[in-house]
């Protein structure tokens, strides 16, 4: 009996660190392949890292993806399972949510309800989380519906805010947090059955 394997695209807008971390774990994989790098942004890091490891790219464009099929077809093409959001900057449209109906997921660099919607990305998340002398942040991973931060989550890691720490040296730890976990709930939704 051939074992179905799971067909992963990785949707990134900038250098792509938890995007390699994910790869990384997955090599040599016989159940789970990243398939696809689906990227907004010409020249991103990302693309470099796709290049390197020999999967196909998309460049989309605004246009198609917000008010066109969504790239909905060469998702299809590709044989995608599962969407996983590592540092992806657009909204998701709806039409691809209900293609992909919790399928895709999506990582916050706090932890969500506080500190997520429309800008909340990067440094402003944690500009915000020190600005407000939080005493921890974290990370969320979570489904993506319609609204931004919003869907149904799946796993949270907290950690301190110390009172030195500035969005930079916060940032550095959540980083941490994310490549830690990233790749192991991605590897966890993979073995059950919602994939």
């Amino acid at each position: 009996m051939s074992h179905k394997i799971t067909h992963i695209a990785i949707f990134a807008s900038g250098a792509g660190s938890n995007a390699q971390k994910i790869i990384a774990h997955f090599a040599g994989s016989h159940s789970v392949k990243i398939s696809l790098i689906v990227c907004n942004k010409p020249g991103a890091g990302i693309l470099q890292i796709a290049e390197k490891e020999g999967i196909p790219a998309l460049l989309i464009e605004k246009d198609v993806f917000f008010r066109g099929s969504s790239y909905i077809p060469e998702l299809q093409a590709a044989s995608i399972d599962l969407i996983v959001l590592a540092g992806f900057l657009w909204k998701i449209p709806p039409a691809l949510v209900k293609a992909f109906p919790r399928k895709i997921v999506n990582i916050h660099p706090a932890l969500l309800p506080a500190y997520g919607g429309k800008g909340m990305y990067g440094r402003f998340v944690h500009q915000a989380v020190v600005d407000n002398k939080e005493k921890e942040s974290g990370i969320t991973i979570h489904y993506v519906d319609e609204l931004y931060d919003h869907g149904q989550i799946i796993f949270q890691a907290r950690c301190p805010v110390l009172p030195y720490d500035t969005a930079e040296t916060l940032a550095a730890r959540v980083l941490q947090l994310e490549h830690r976990h990233f790749p192991l709930v991605v590897d966890e939704l993979t073995r059950q059955n919602t994939v």
